[in-house]
């Protein structure tokens, strides 16, 4: 009787963003100095009872540079090399009952607590056609979370791989030899399921231990001159913790990371940061490292390594409740690359927002950032929010 008497509840949600960049350089396998990316997305949420609620979003793209796809197909998996045109961006169910939240379907899960760069975000592929302006992909499995707030347990089986997007073969975000005739030569996609746990303790000091079993998300590449893509294993055994002090909060993560694929490194991924909120300034910086137990690997795409051994930092200024600031840095170590990005953000009204921003990158050409050289540019964004 009281289930019949619950109010079910529906809210939506959604925004058409367009983006335009301006790349005053070309690169030797890109000559186009303008961008322009279209992306509407459309999300609701249906609640049914207390306890049961379902998730949907869908995202529709259109562009000027082929990186999203001409064909009209409805994709579910995010294994096209290109964006989707139409595709299911989330579709899951969730269950609340007490000490124990279950969701199912096409979901994002992330792990870690720090903010500059995650080692234990294993289940968050992401899209890399634009390296330095990656958005996450949701994966598709179960997760079942178990306690309160203060002590939880998390465990999730993902049956299906989804990877990460890597950038275009003939286009800027990829360097490659000059005179080689490389062609894309697909990818291999493995099949099996990979698994999490997750212990979290949230009190005067919050922090995790993690370990997943299953492949990475980033791929090796056969060195020839077709590069085929595939995915070894990982396991990986990590933790991260956050302590508030009285002048800033130290935030620190790590993850070691094994692999049963005689091509794939072994290592230790880490990131120690420090976050202030100083007014309407907030401030977050700190050190990514890496200390490589077993190399093995020859040809890879991994942003997270290649930030590594780097000096990271973001800055943030709220001027008032229309108008923000944005800052970011990354510097390598010895440096040989290094990143800036500026963005100034202003809304106009209820539902309209530009943004302004610029994005400097410099370097050697054997450096993960400074390959991207010729990559620095200016952009422009417009977005209606419903």
């Amino acid at each position: 009787m009281g289930a019949a008497a619950y109010g079910q509840s529906f809210t939506q949600r959604g925004f058409l963003d367009v983006t335009s960049f301006a790349y005053p350089e070309t690169s030797p396998a890109d000559k186009a100095n303008f961008v322009s990316e279209a992306l509407f997305r459309h999300e609701a949420f249906y609640k049914l009872s207390p306890k049961f609620q379902l998730n949907s979003g869908i995202d529709f793209r259109a562009d000027t540079h082929n990186q999203v796809s001409r064909e009209i197909d409805f994709s579910w998996s995010d294994r096209q090399t290109q964006r989707p045109a139409l595709a299911v961006r989330r579709l899951s169910a969730s269950y609340n009952s007490g000490l124990v939240t279950i969701e199912v379907g096409k979901q994002f899960i992330r792990w870690g607590k720090a903010d500059i760069l995650n080692p234990t975000d294993r289940f968050a592929p992401q899209d890399f056609l634009n390296v330095v302006q990656a958005d996450f992909l949701a994966v598709t499995g179960a997760r079942v979370t178990i306690g309160k707030q203060s002590d939880t347990l998390e465990l999730v089986w993902v049956p299906v791989f989804t990877p990460s997007r890597t950038p275009l073969l003939m286009q800027r975000w990829v360097v490659l030899p000059a005179g080689l005739p490389v062609t894309d030569g697909g990818a291999r996609y493995p099949g099996g399921s990979q698994f999490g746990l997750r212990w979290n303790h949230v009190g005067a000091a919050e922090y995790s231990l993690s370990v997943y079993d299953g492949r990475n998300h980033l791929p090796l590449y056969e060195p020839s001159l077709q590069l085929t893509r595939y995915y070894p294993r990982m396991r990986m055994y990590g933790g991260d913790f956050a302590l508030p002090l009285s002048m800033v909060t130290v935030k620190a993560e790590a993850g070691y990371f094994t692999s049963a694929t005689k091509t794939a490194d072994e290592y230790v991924l880490y990131v120690i940061q420090l976050e202030r909120q100083q007014g309407e300034w907030s401030f977050t910086g700190g050190y990514a490292g890496e200390y490589v137990t077993l190399h093995r690997s020859i040809l890879d795409f991994a942003p997270d390594r290649g930030l590594s051994k780097s000096f990271l930092g973001r800055a943030g200024y709220t001027i008032d409740a229309n108008r923000s600031l944005a800052f970011e840095l990354a510097l390598r170590q010895n440096g040989a690359g290094a990143y800036g990005k500026f963005t100034y953000s202003q809304a106009f009204g209820q539902h309209w927002r530009a943004t302004l921003g610029a994005a400097v990158i410099g370097g050697e050409d054997t450096d993960f950032l400074g390959q991207y050289h010729r990559n620095s540019h200016f952009l422009l964004g417009l977005r209606y929010s419903y």
